[in-house]
């Protein structure tokens, strides 16, 4: 593959720094104003996606930009801009930049977009960067930048003279910035594909202080609050007598329907706040599940106005079928149990706020702080922390918003802390849903397809464009959404965390009815999308060629005797996964024993994280299809910590053989795609093993499953 010539935009804006320094910023004119509010930051840095730096030694500080939660863009953002520049890696120090709109591009942790989205940027930014310190040593020497050749942080003309980044930094920051740059080739790569080490490992294995739960400020007050302990109620009164007499707690402040204590250490404020005696009245309707699970099960039966998409004759494809193929499936409302429960610090000033701590969105968050302080924008800072999960939860900001209340009615530093409880009870939820499915079947083909979708608080539980749209000539989609006062949000992989497992079980069920292989049924489809001149959102010819791999590295319908094979596959967050999981009975009940998995996510940036988030996403997705459910009577939710919330355990982890298509497309997500197929590849095992089908999440409420007593 041939490298791309770039025209460059007068995008960029170069600062030489005290002590012979060199600062690139890059996609807005904001590189001086930046370096001036973050002189801390700048003094020896320089931020991807805004400035690079260089000092007179020849280490490169690169801001990353993106939240951390694990999804190891901290590392690899870095290293994209490290490859253009070619510097040596060992070079290179990174630090986590704050929330800055002037500087950066959309600081946001979701929908596994991070590198996707910053891809071509942070490569610019290297290799503009990099173009700047040839002509320097060009100008030096007296020879055409053509003759110089860049190795890590080292130039060397055709004389085999050399001269260091380190040595260039402040003559190259006095350039004018280059009108056209070169992008390396990716068979050129030196750091990009290659296993590196997390930037933050030593201090997550050491205990230096990382996360939000870490962070502390002299003087400030901790915060736990009481809320509704059921969703529908509200504050009547309340008596904080007992509270104050714990030893610690400094004060008891009310706001809107919740109660926070504020004390001088976690362990005062949770003993407050147990301590607090409050009485609650009816606000709004107190839901239960099972009344949800009916009004669900009859949107399903009930027409919606507007289909989300229609294709050909459904109703004649069904009135003329040969046979129908009807099921249904469900799952439950899912917490996020983040492993760092909610927490975050503000202080709020007459002349600032400031906000520290892990957040998905800041800059959303930003908005919202200042609409309810009745502030400017610009006097609110947010530095973000490294994150122990988010999984969709940090995607959401009421624990920000109440902090900053908090503070702004204390005037006082406060750091806001949630128990696990209530990080389990005060919301949000990966919101329950129902999918029907119907296949008409007439000459051995699928010649209809109707799906429909509820679910509760969102507006369409459907991807009416995915797989098998355009692969189905008569082709239905429809979706209702069930709107109530149980707070829901964003889980991993949202919508398709459940939608995938109950279409590749249905299509499964299908190839069974057909008497046609799983796989082959799956390729057919594509094939048939392909020449179908119809619209669909995935490439026919990626997703053919993930389903392929996985077959072929699983020895696809060749199973040892006693292991039973399941097939999934799914396109989410621009990846195509599949999977293939082998099951064995233990004591009569399956267990889960390995997963094959192929994945088609672009170019690997770093292989050994990519790894890192594609089992992690299996046994996420396994365990949850498993065990993970919460349930609601009279707007209580009927789980509040780990003893009754059953999560996968190490035992039950199964192996996994993890193969990545060889590719020079622009990278894709890899934080969420592994999920969704996953637990329709372990239903469809399951059959195999048991001769039952499940069709409700978490499935032992169906079947007893491993480590069940």
């Amino acid at each position: 593959m041939k490298s791309t010539n770039y025209t460059r935009r007068s995008f960029f804006k170069v600062t030489a720094l005290a002590g012979g320094g060199f600062m690139l910023g890059f996609n807005y004119l904001a590189a001086k104003e930046a370096a001036l509010s973050h002189p801390e930051m700048f003094a020896n840095a320089s931020v991807i996606n805004g400035f690079i730096q260089i000092d007179a030694q020849g280490l490169v500080t690169i801001m990353s930009p993106n939240p951390e939660i694990g999804q190891n863009v901290k590392t690899a953002m870095p290293m994209i801009v490290a490859e253009e520049l070619d510097v040596a890696w060992q070079n290179v120090i990174v630090k986590q930049a704050p929330l800055d709109t002037k500087v950066f591009t959309r600081q946001v942790a979701g929908g596994s977009q991070s590198l996707r989205f910053s891809w071509k940027a942070l490569r610019e930014a290297g290799a503009t960067a990099r173009q700047m310190l040839v002509n320097a040593a060009a100008q030096k020497w007296q020879v055409s930048p053509s003759e110089c050749v860049v190795s890590e942080g080292i130039i060397t003309n055709a004389k085999g003279q050399k001269l260091s980044f380190g040595e260039l930094a402040a003559d190259a920051a006095k350039l004018e910035i280059p009108k056209e740059i070169k992008l390396k080739s990716p068979k050129d790569f030196k750091i990009i594909g290659k296993d590196t080490t997390n930037v933050d490992l030593e201090a997550i294995i050491t205990g230096k202080p990382l996360y939000g739960l870490d962070f502390k400020r002299e003087g400030m007050l901790y915060a736990v609050v009481m809320r509704p302990p059921a969703f529908g109620l509200k504050l009547d009164s309340f008596d904080d007598a007992e509270t104050r007499k714990v030893n610690g707690v400094q004060d008891v402040v009310k706001f809107g329907d919740k109660i926070a204590v504020l004390a001088t250490s976690t362990w005062a404020a949770i003993k407050g706040q147990k301590a607090l005696k409050a009485q609650w009245k009816e606000g709004t309707k107190l839901e239960n599940t099972a009344d949800m699970d009916a009004r669900l099960r009859t949107l399903l039966d009930t027409p919606a106005k507007e289909p989300k998409r229609n294709d050909g004759d459904v109703k004649t494809a069904f009135a003329t079928a040969d046979k129908i193929v009807e099921k249904v499936f469900e799952a439950p409302f899912l917490p996020h149990n983040c492993l760092e429960p909610m927490n975050f610090f503000a202080h709020v000033t007459a002349d600032k706020v400031e906000m520290i701590g892990p957040t998905q969105r800041p800059e959303q968050a930003r908005k919202l702080i200042a609409e309810l302080l009745k502030v400017d924008e610009s006097k609110i800072t947010i530095d973000m922390t490294r994150m122990g999960g988010g999984f969709g939860r940090r995607l959401m900001f009421d624990f920000m918003i109440e902090v900053a209340e908090i503070s702004n009615l204390t005037k006082k530093p406060i750091k806001l802390v949630f128990t696990r409880e209530d990080d389990m009870t005060a919301g949000l939820y990966r919101p329950a849903s129902k999918y029907k499915f119907r296949a008409a079947l007439k000459n051995g083909k699928i010649v209809g397809y109707h799906l429909t979708g509820a679910g509760v608080n969102s507006q369409n539980f459907t991807r009416e464009n995915n797989f098998p749209a355009a692969g189905i000539e008569n082709y239905l989609i429809e979706s209702h959404n069930l709107e109530n006062n149980i707070t829901t949000a964003p889980w991993r992989a949202p919508i398709t965390n459940f939608l995938a497992c109950a279409e590749q079980s249905f299509i499964d069920e299908v190839a069974q009815e057909l008497g046609v292989d799983a796989v082959k049924l799956r390729l057919d489809i594509l094939e048939q999308a392909k020449n179908s001149g119809k619209k669909y959102d995935y490439d026919a010819d990626k997703y053919a060629g993930v389903i392929r791999l996985a077959a072929e590295k699983a020895n696809w319908g060749k199973a040892p005797q006693g292991v039973f094979q399941g097939f999934s596959a799914y396109y989410s967050h621009n990846t195509y996964v599949a999977q293939v999981v082998e099951v064995v009975m233990q004591n009569n009940q399956p267990v889960v024993q390995k997963v094959i998995c192929a994945v088609d996510c672009g170019i690997v940036i770093n292989p050994i994280s990519a790894l890192n988030q594609i089992e992690g996403g299996i046994i996420d997705g396994i365990g949850h299809a498993l065990y993970g459910d919460l349930s609601f009577v009279e707007g209580k939710p009927q789980a509040n910590n780990f003893n009754k919330y059953r999560l996968i355990r190490m035992p039950e982890a199964p192996q996994t053989e993890i193969h990545f298509v060889k590719s020079e497309n622009d990278p894709t997500g890899l934080g969420e795609p592994s999920l969704p197929p996953v637990a329709a590849a372990v239903a469809n095992a399951i059959y195999k093993a048991t001769n039952k089908r499940l069709y409700k999440m978490p499935f032992n409420t169906e079947l007893p499953m491993q480590g069940d007593s």
